[in-house]
């Protein structure tokens, strides 16, 4: 993450942009295949980590 504003999204977001629901975007958050961060309790995903998370699905399905 090296651009000095990186996106970071909430997990209605993800879910959005995943179509899947809250439960998987928190399992998918506990087993560490989708990064994010806390702040003051608010869970945040940065956008690079959903791209992150898409293209490592995409290299597993080939």
């Amino acid at each position: 993450m090296s651009r000095a504003t990186t996106e970071l999204l909430t997990v209605p977001d993800v879910m959005a942009q995943l179509k899947v629901g809250r439960s998987k975007v928190y399992d998918l958050i506990r087993t560490q295949r989708l990064a994010s961060i806390k702040i003051d309790g608010a869970r945040r995903i940065p956008a690079e980590a959903i791209r992150d998370f898409i293209q490592g699905q995409l290299a597993e399905a080939a």
